[in-house]
């Protein structure tokens, strides 16, 4: 089964995936790390990340990597505390789910 996943937890995905490099991330990379949790193509990336930067929660820099200049976004002090309040909402979400859940197992 797949839930629909809103902005918001598409934001604190990319967030999280990107604070995981001190040195900062891909886009490929990104996209990679976010497909090991969500089906997601290219195209619905890199408007999250452009937005993202926007916000100010991302900053971008270019590197040369074979011959090619590639974009690496790394988390902002921002973008750090905008993970922390994400974390924070992921886990009091999580355990109302949960407790919804293990209250309807016992009518099973």
């Amino acid at each position: 089964m797949v839930f629909n996943t809103g902005a918001a937890l598409l934001d604190a995905i990319v967030l999280a995936s990107v604070s995981k490099e001190p040195e900062g991330a891909y886009g490929y990379k990104i996209t990679q790390d976010v497909r090991d949790v969500l089906e997601i193509s290219e195209s619905t990336l890199y408007p999250v990340l452009r937005r993202l930067q926007k916000d100010q929660f991302l900053e971008t820099y270019d590197q040369a990597f074979n011959g090619r200049n590639r974009r690496y976004y790394r988390i902002t002090g921002e973008g750090k505390a905008k993970l922390t309040d994400y974390t924070v909402a992921w886990k009091d979400y999580t355990t109302k789910i949960n407790n919804l859940f293990m209250e309807g197992e016992q009518y099973e």
